[in-house]
């Protein structure tokens, strides 16, 4: 299995590698020694940081979907768009599509886009990405505003959006991060909500057209451990099936210091 990464350097900017671990003994491979992708030249959308998001076969080609973010004024606020780089050999090398990023923000949008995960169904190209409300800044710090909404295309370039809201975000909660997504006889889709005052807990909802989901969040039995590199949140996550059962990547405390944790359903 060949999994697809970002990890900072001296200078907290985000760049993409990949590693590679076997599926039966969960032991790494293989990892890249060097950036497959690095922050852009500064005054791009991605001058401090590329975050890869989705990966997708076209083909003979690769897709690879990263956002790309660049800090604002007032810290910590920053803004993210939505890049497209493309493999020709098999997703060992990639090259940015453009210097200016597929998706950025919009009226549906007005803060930020983020996170894209995106599904190829035949000639139909669907992603599922944050979409950036609002920042506000108050004594007790600083809190984000984002929910999942919808876009379609049909070359994985060339994206139209409507505003449609897949995930939305309950009274309580401020955050819902990156979709990770299966297709089974029906939808099934994993990602972390925040509710304010707390850290990252996993979600669960299902969708029979993949665009309107029922959230059943009270499904998911994966809380933090009581101590350790995962005792506090658990954030990021990547579902797949592999030998007929259900493996999630995930990431812990802080948003993924130490590292990507394994789970079995």
């Amino acid at each position: 299995m060949r999994t697809y990464f970002c990890s900072r350097d001296e200078e907290n900017k985000a760049h993409i590698g990949f590693f590679e671990w076997s599926i039966s003994t969960k032991k790494i491979l293989f990892a890249s020694k060097s950036p497959i992708i690095s922050p852009g030249e500064y005054g791009l959308f991605d001058d401090h940081g590329a975050q890869v998001t989705s990966v997708v076969r076209h083909g003979d080609s690769v897709y690879l979907y990263y956002l790309g973010w660049n800090p604002g004024l007032k810290k910590p606020l920053f803004y993210t768009a939505i890049g497209l780089a493309i493999s020709l050999d098999g997703g060992i090398t990639f090259k940015k599509y453009s210097e200016a990023p597929i998706m950025q923000r919009s009226k549906y949008d007005p803060w930020m886009v983020s996170g894209g995960t995106v599904l190829k169904e035949n000639d139909l190209w669907r992603m599922y990405y944050l979409s950036g409300q609002k920042v506000t800044f108050n004594d007790l710090g600083v809190v984000s505003y984002y929910d999942i909404k919808y876009a379609e295309s049909k070359d994985g370039i060339h994206w139209n959006r409507e505003g449609k809201v897949c995930l939305q975000l309950e009274e309580d909660e401020s955050n819902i991060s990156r979709m990770s997504i299966i297709k089974e006889d029906i939808y099934k889709a994993w990602y972390p909500f925040k509710k304010k005052g707390k850290e990252y807990r996993i979600g669960y909802a299902e969708s029979i057209d993949g665009i309107n989901w029922e959230r059943k969040d009270d499904l998911v039995k994966l809380d933090p451990s009581k101590k350790g590199w995962d005792s506090k949140a658990i954030d990021k996550v990547e579902v797949m099936m592999i030998e007929n059962k259900k493996i999630m990547l995930y990431n812990g405390n802080d948003f993924g210091l130490d590292g990507i944790g394994i789970a079995t359903l």
